[in-house]
């Protein structure tokens, strides 16, 4: 956790603050002292309403005057929007917009959460910051991702802005990751559900450490130019390397089942949701970790939670309750 500093003027207007990612970020922002703009259309849960320096903002997320009077004084704008799967097409660019006209108005830095997407379906195995791993627009979340990122880069130098890239994401409050959806979703029944082979390295990134290099970035605000693309590598791992730290938590054996791509291919001309799961099923048969040097270069060493206290902690916050949780030392053994 970043220690909490004195109070100060540093300000931030979080967009889709009541997600995932936005609630961890609010969180990781009261922590390090800032003042925090919430925005969210539906109420904040009240243990996050009632953190230090944290000001709720209720307005759609596609109102500009509201944000732009709300988030005054911000010297930072994250758009934590992410509208579902099935929705991208029409909300994603117009929520990207109205996200960067605020930033433009208030003469702030845009924080983007990105992700793997842009590098399509033959993405290699190392992905390289600042551009230099191509990008391809070969499939429909591709093209619409590309198309984001360079209306923020087309924005320059007026607008500075980062996209922060990582992995999928697994930890913190709520759900709708692979890691709840599939691995975790039958260890009640000593199963864990895999979506792709054992021995390929796949990036996650731990929501909680994320949120803490969002801060971290953000520290840097007034030294940031132009359009930068810095990677989070977080935790890249091997199905089988996370299928050992899934029994480690559960503190027994757990049978390796595979998440049934077979079912979904076939229900997903008629279930939108199968459809969007299933245009996604290339980012488990491709290894791929983000290369991280040059964030590294920018905020030093990057928050890193080891993966069993990860893991143990991503269980209890879906209410999953180990049968023989290991003690704190022995997590991070």
């Amino acid at each position: 956790m970043i220690p909490r500093s004195s109070p100060s003027n540093k300000t931030v207007l979080i967009l889709g603050a009541a997600g995932r990612l936005g609630l961890c970020l609010v969180q990781a922002f009261s922590d390090a002292g800032w003042q925090v703009v919430a925005q969210a259309r539906k109420p904040l849960p009240a243990s996050i309403a009632s953190l230090a320096g944290v000001r709720a903002l209720h307005c759609d997320a596609l109102d500009r005057d509201a944000l732009r009077l709300g988030g005054q004084g911000a010297q930072v704008v994250i758009n934590a929007l992410n509208p579902p799967y099935t929705e991208w097409h029409t909300l994603l660019l117009p929520l990207a917009a109205a996200a960067q006209d605020t930033a433009l108005a208030l003469n702030a830095l845009l924080i983007l959460p990105g992700n793997v997407y842009n590098f399509g379906k033959q993405l290699p195995e190392v992905l390289l910051e600042q551009g230099r791993t191509a990008e391809q627009a070969n499939t429909p979340k591709a093209g619409l991702r590309l198309e984001l990122e360079a209306r923020m880069a087309a924005a320059a130098p007026q607008l500075r802005s980062v996209v922060l890239r990582a992995g999928d994401f697994f930890g913190g409050p709520g759900r709708g990751s692979w890691f709840d959806l599939a691995l975790a979703s039958r260890i009640h029944k000593g199963q864990v559900v895999h979506p792709g082979p054992l021995d390929l390295p796949h990036a996650w990134a731990y929501l909680p450490d994320l949120a803490a290099c969002f801060v971290r970035v953000a520290e840097h605000h007034a030294e940031i130019r132009g359009h930068q693309r810095l990677h989070f590598s977080g935790h890249t791992l091997e199905g089988q390397v996370l299928h050992q730290a899934l029994e480690q938590a559960w503190g027994r054996a757990l049978k390796k089942s595979h998440l049934p791509w077979g079912l979904i291919r076939l229900g997903s001309p008629f279930v939108a949701s199968w459809r969007a799961i299933a245009e996604m099923r290339y980012l488990w048969q491709r290894p791929h970790q983000l290369d991280d040097r040059e964030l590294r270069q920018l905020i030093g060493e990057p928050p890193h939670t080891p993966l069993l206290q990860a893991v143990l902690d991503s269980l209890q916050a879906l209410g999953i309750h180990t049968p023989t949780r290991p003690s704190a030392k022995e997590a991070l053994a």
